[in-house]
Order: C-alpha cells, then structure tokens, then sequence
C-alpha cells in the first residue's frame, strides 16, 4: 500500500486523458507531503459547461455543485522532486462550506517523479505530457488531447495571498488537502483551447478572465 493508503496508483478516478499509459513506469518513491514549491502560473475560470459535472466521481456528485470551471499551466520553477510544468482542471466547485473545495480529474506533468507524487500523496490523476513556453503563450500535448492558453495582464501587479481546497478520492474516502499561495499577480485573460475526448465537452474554449501569478510561494499541505 502506498503511504496515501492507495491500493494501486494506476487506479484514480480521472476523466479519459488522465489514465496512465501501460507502458509508463513510475518510479518507486518521491517526496512525502507536504510540498513547499516556487511557481509562475495562469488560473482561468469560466461557467460549467452541461457535461462538466458528470466528470466528477460518483461518490462526489451528491455534494452538490456550484457551476464554475477552474483551469491553470503551472510552471514550477523549485519543488522537492524538481522543476516541471503542469496543467489541470476541475468542472465544477463543490458545494461544500466554508470553503468550496475542488476536484481534479485531470492533470498532466513532464515528469515522472511528480506523477508518482502526485498520485501517492493527493490522489491526483497525473499522466504524463510535453509542454512547449513561448513567452506568454504555452501548449500541453498528451496521448490524444491538445491544450493551449495565451495570456494577456490588464493590470499592474499586486499583493496577492491566498488559496483553495482539493478533495480527491483514495480508495472511495474523499480528504481534503490546502493549496496555499503568496506571491505577486496581476488580472488579465486567457485566451485558451482544448481538444481530446472528454476535455472538448468541458472546457470551454475563448477568452476567459485569468489570474496570473508570478514568483509565488506555493505549499500543499497532506490530505486530512
């Protein structure tokens, strides 16, 4: 059994574009929760779409939602298993208080070491991609699905502190894990695109408002 209590880490709900390929093998350890990591990141969100709430897990559903769809590139410039990209999204918010946490059926990596990470601390469903930066711009391609986002800022950076909650599934019992951030940001819009077999039906392509943050502490607590 891995230290998160998963039986199998090739077993995590995700939507299709997160399943592992047979062929991948990840390696035997990486570093416990929690991380403490230095990033660069865009987060955009847009209205559900009809189909996003039938990505969830079934055991999560009866929660209830809120109809929002969150999405981020992260690039993470310092954490304990190195430097890599990112990209995630979750269909909706769950309705869930005080804090309305989040769930991630998708999330992809270019590396090996964070996908064993990822899936043995926080249930995340990491698979693996490539990414390509150019300036403001970045692609994500992984086994059948494309995506890309372009960023705008509209306005000077600030202060910027804050966070949010996961909650993902080890083996059926949902726990909730802190996203905490400080660092700087500016507002601005993504302009952004998704292809693949279920990505297509729930994120929803244009321009969305973003929030694009720079040079930030980020910490992942362990899920509780």
């Amino acid at each position: 059994m891995t230290r998160a209590g998963l039986e199998n880490l090739t077993a995590i709900p995700s939507v299709r574009e997160s399943v592992l390929a047979s062929d991948v093998e990840l390696p035997t350890s990486s570093a416990p929760a929690p991380w403490r990591t230095k990033i660069d990141a865009a987060f955009w969100w847009h209205r559900a779409s009809a189909d996003a709430a039938s990505m969830l897990p079934p055991a999560l559903r009866s929660l209830g939602v809120i109809p929002v769809t969150l999405v981020a590139f992260v690039r993470y410039r310092e954490t304990p298993v190195g430097a890599y990209s990112e990209v995630f999204a979750s269909p909706v918010l769950l309705r869930k208080w005080p804090v309305p946490p989040i769930h991630i059926p998708f999330m992809a990596v270019d590396s090996l070491t964070s996908v064993h990470g990822g899936r043995s601390n926080w249930a995340l469903p990491k698979t693996l991609a490539s990414f390509e930066w150019g300036g403001a711009a970045v692609t994500a391609t992984g086994d059948g699905w494309k995506m890309s986002a372009e960023a705008r800022a509209s306005t000077p950076k600030f202060p910027m502190a804050g966070g949010l909650k996961t909650l993902q599934l080890f083996d059926g019992e949902p726990r909730a894990a802190w996203v905490g951030m400080h660092g700087r940001a500016r507002l601005g819009r993504v302009t952004a695109s998704a292809e693949g077999p279920t990505l297509s039906r729930w994120l929803t392509p244009g321009r969305h408002p973003a929030l694009l943050i720079s040079d930030a502490t980020m910490s992942v607590g362990a899920p509780r």
